[in-house]
């Protein structure tokens, strides 16, 4: 993954692009998250090869996802394809492709890769089912997951029944390394066959890490791809797999065994390592812990409008009735009740007069009893009362 470039969109459709996870042939591919926060992978045609047979073969590639499903098929999300950036969101797969693992980590296992190829035969044989071909598959199209592999790509995908293609004649369009020889030759009409050979590619590279086919150019490896004298490269290849990807890989699209036949063969091969097919699943997820994803940042949070309201407990009756406390007897405000508190002497015609008393302190405001309760709070008469209705009530319940 990279960080966004300058002139990378912020937001794609209902989407805010997080980073960069990919780029291929036709444009740029984003992580892109909605507003609840639901991610997804945006594909972004890029400017530059946006043209009428670009904007058709991405039309084609949206109405594929809109009819193939399946557990090992990123599902389509949402797309646009008449926007000024086509662009397409499917489900994001945090693991990486095949390739980028294999490079990273060695190939795989025996029991891995039988269980990378059953699994991915399943997704494909639902992909056929559609009345789809791939004419893809290649390990950047397969992404590796802890629930299992997702295949991914379907921008060359085809009607099994297309009689025409999107390219001009004689020019082939695909992934040579894992092209069938049928359609490095550049035929239009290819079948199932076809996604089967490119299948046997994806193991034989998951198992040893290299290509039936290599050249110093797309040339070179399709005339050898074609070459009735040139068989594959199946160095590295264990026995158990051998008489399976020879056969994937024949040179006749007639003789190849179905999808059917090579989940079949994949799982004795399973079975051979003392694992149930369902047991190869988890060590394949186990051995592919999830990608850390990065999230749109959340926003800064803005500072209260209002101070924070803390609740507080208090007798409104005491202000209303006592007023504020400490308050001066001679002050201007002074509260009238503080002049006939219980208790205070009453001047008499006995009394001498004032300016023969004995100076006194300026009266103060009596502090009203405080009440046992643990809240602290100062209760009036009126509360009080009530509250000792309640204790005294409460000692002769008799529940």
């Amino acid at each position: 993954m990279e960080p966004l470039k300058e002139d990378d969109p912020q937001v794609i459709g209902a989407y805010r692009l997080v980073c960069r996870i990919g780029a291929g042939g036709m444009g740029q591919v984003y992580l892109g998250e909605s507003a609840a926060g639901q991610q997804v992978a945006v594909k972004v045609i890029r400017a530059s090869v946006l043209d009428e047979d670009t904007r058709a073969r991405f039309l084609l590639e949206v109405d594929s996802l809109k009819t193939v499903y399946g557990p090992f098929i990123a599902a389509f999300v949402a797309a646009d394809a008449h926007a000024d950036q086509p662009w397409l969101a499917v489900d994001y797969v945090a693991g990486p492709d095949l390739r980028t693992f294999v490079t990273q980590n060695g190939p795989l296992s025996l029991a891995e890769t039988a269980s990378l190829g059953a699994l991915l035969a399943e997704g494909l044989t639902t992909v056929h089912d559609a009345g789809l071909l791939h004419r893809d598959l290649k390990p950047q199209n397969i992404l590796l997951a802890q629930q299992g592999p997702k295949v991914i790509d379907f921008g060359l995908a085809v009607l099994a029944e297309r009689r025409s293609t999107l390219t001009a004649t004689g020019f082939v369009v695909g992934s040579v390394l894992c092209m069938p020889p049928e359609q490095a030759r550049g035929e239009q009409q290819l079948d199932t066959a076809a996604d089967v050979y490119s299948l046997g590619v994806v193991l034989l590279y998951a198992a040893t890490g290299h290509y039936p086919y290599t050249g110093p150019t797309w040339q070179a490896v399709a005339l050898r791809i074609e070459d009735p004298e040139t068989p594959p490269d199946l160095a590295g290849l264990p026995s158990q797999f051998r008489p399976l990807i020879t056969d994937m890989l024949a040179l006749d699209a007639a003789t190849r065994p179905t999808l059917t036949q090579v989940t079949a063969e994949l799982v004795k091969v399973i079975r051979g390592c003392g694992l149930t097919a369902a047991q190869a699943k988890r060590l394949l997820g186990d051995r592919t812990p999830p990608l850390p994803t990065p999230s749109v940042a959340a926003p800064a949070e803005e500072p209260a409008e209002y101070p924070v309201y803390t609740p507080t407990l208090v007798d409104v009756a005491v202000q209303e009735d006592e007023g504020p406390a400490d308050v001066p007897a001679d002050s201007e405000d002074q509260d009238p009740q503080f002049g006939d508190e219980p208790g205070s002497e009453e001047e008499s015609p006995e009394t001498p007069a004032k300016e023969e008393q004995a100076p006194k302190p300026p009266a103060t405001r009596p502090a009203a009893p405080r009440e046992s309760s643990t809240s602290g709070v100062r209760l009036t008469a009126p509360l009080r009362i009530a509250e000792s209705l309640r204790a005294a009530y409460a000692r002769e319940a008799r529940f």
